[in-house]
């Protein structure tokens, strides 16, 4: 894998879903491969980076989470600018975790770019005992409002390097596909927001904490 400054595309991504549904761990499994049991809520913004092989060019995503709790919504435009895609996250063994998916799809629709690419997360696939949401019912859904769909697990690792590199394989296909202008680090996505992100101490994968959007 590819890791440091030099990279060819820069992408950011947004985790979204109810508050203890596992985003934070989802994004440290797949940046820093570790999960933390005693895991606290997120207050306010952070992300983290990781770099990846897509058609032999250098990806590098800058994944940003936040919490879900309803008190801190109102960092939403901040948090969604820029961002060509997110991941929506639920709990398989919370039904109202997946209820909930459609207000946070119409937050999507109402913040993001509109042409962002969104992937539905079942998380917490280890809980094949506990589960309260069907594959079926979840596969449905994504069919129905034109997700790509998969099922996770942070705490074994299941799936979690599968789901960042489908959502960002399709980014990059979408984007180069459309020759967009790109020159560096700048990557224009298709509703005129420009990410400019120059590479950063993060590189290494260490977690950020950003003041932008509380």
């Amino acid at each position: 894998m590819a890791e440091g400054s030099n990279y060819d595309y820069l992408f950011k991504v947004v985790l979204i879903g109810d508050s203890g549904v596992g985003k934070s761990n989802l994004l440290s499994r797949f940046t820093r491969n570790e999960f933390n049991l005693e895991s606290k809520s997120t207050i306010g913004v952070e992300f983290a980076t990781r770099s990846i092989n897509v058609d032999g060019k250098t990806v590098k995503a800058q994944i940003w989470d936040t919490a879900g709790q309803e008190r801190y919504r109102a960092i939403t435009s901040a948090y969604y600018r820029g961002a060509v895609g997110a991941l929506l996250v639920y709990d398989i063994a919370k039904h109202q975790t997946f209820e909930n998916v459609i207000r946070w799809l119409k937050e999507l629709r109402d913040h993001a770019d509109q042409n962002i690419v969104i992937m539905l997360v079942g998380n917490k696939s280890d809980l094949k005992h506990l589960r309260a949401v069907p594959t079926d019912e979840a596969r449905g859904f994504s069919t129905e409002n034109g997700l790509s769909f998969i099922e996770t697990s942070a705490l074994d690792a299941s799936n979690v390097e599968s789901a960042f590199q489908n959502i960002l394989t399709e980014i990059y296909r979408i984007v180069s596909s459309k020759s967009l202008e790109s020159s560096g680090d700048v990557i224009r996505p298709s509703g005129g927001e420009t990410i400019l992100v120059a590479p950063t101490a993060d590189d290494g994968g260490a977690k950020q904490k950003s003041n932008c959007c509380a």
